[in-house]
Parts: C-alpha cells; structure tokens; sequence
C-alpha cells in the first residue's frame, strides 16, 4: 500500500484552475479587473541567458485582432478570436474551438527590458520576445588612499 499525502489547498487550486473558465473567467490585468472573457489560450514560457520567449497558441486569430501591452511589470496579451461560418448552408455538428475574447497578463522580472519587448504572428503562434538587461560586470578597481 503506497500512502499519498493529501494537501487540500493544492487540491483546490487544481479545482479552481479546472473549472473557473466554464463559470466566468476574469481578467487579472488592472484595467481588466471584473470584465469577462471567453477563453484563455495556452502559453509557453521559456528562458535564455539573453531573454525570454512567450508563445501564445492563437489559431485563426488576425494579428489586427490582439494586443500586447506593457505596463508597471505587466504583461497583457489581449484580443478576440472571432467565429466565422465559411458556408451559411453548413449544419454546425460540433464546435470545441474556443472562440470571443481573450487575455492573459504575466508579472515581468526585473532583469528585462520593457523598451525593446517585441511581437510577432506566425503560422498561428504569437511569440513576444522579452530581452533581459545586459548587466555590465564592473572591474575590480584599485583606489589609492590618500
């Protein structure tokens, strides 16, 4: 018999995580604060010794219809995923894709450059490019003593 530690508050952020889109998601952002949305895209974040890279899976989404903000540390990445019927004589059987607003806002560390954050929209992916400050390592200084 294997014992399993049970950690409740950890099961609840699970239950949280899980099930707060279906009842109403709220944005974290401040000018967002109580507005509705209607999906969360999903999000990979790495790291290199020069910067880090968010890629944000946003399939059939113009690059018209998001946009990336900065402000005081926060990232937001915000826009609409709209639902297009291609064939009006088409019977809709099924539709899982996410479709409406969108956001999502990550607190920036404090080695990154704000000033040369950049954007761009590929074969639906958006990858925001966030560079780090280049710390300079300042050489040991011999001072005389008068």
């Amino acid at each position: 018999m294997n014992l399993v530690n049970w950690t409740p508050l950890r099961d609840m952020e699970g239950f949280i995580d899980r099930y707060s889109n279906l009842a109403a998601p709220h944005a974290r952002a401040a000018g967002d604060v109580g507005k509705a949305f209607d999906w969360k895209p999903s999000v990979d974040i790495s790291e290199t010794k020069a910067d880090y890279l968010i890629k944000v899976a946003l399939p059939e989404v113009e690059k018209d219809d998001v946009d990336v903000s900065v402000e005081n540390g926060l990232l937001t990445i915000k826009g609409e995923r709209k639902y297009v019927q291609e064939d009006e004589t088409e019977t809709q059987h099924r539709v899982e894709s996410m479709y409406g607003l969108f956001s999502r806002s990550f607190t920036l560390p404090s080695d990154v450059d704000e000033a040369s954050i950049s954007a761009r929209s590929s074969n639906g992916v958006l990858k925001v490019r966030i560079p780090k400050v280049q710390e300079t390592v300042a050489e040991a200084k011999k001072i005389a003593v008068e």
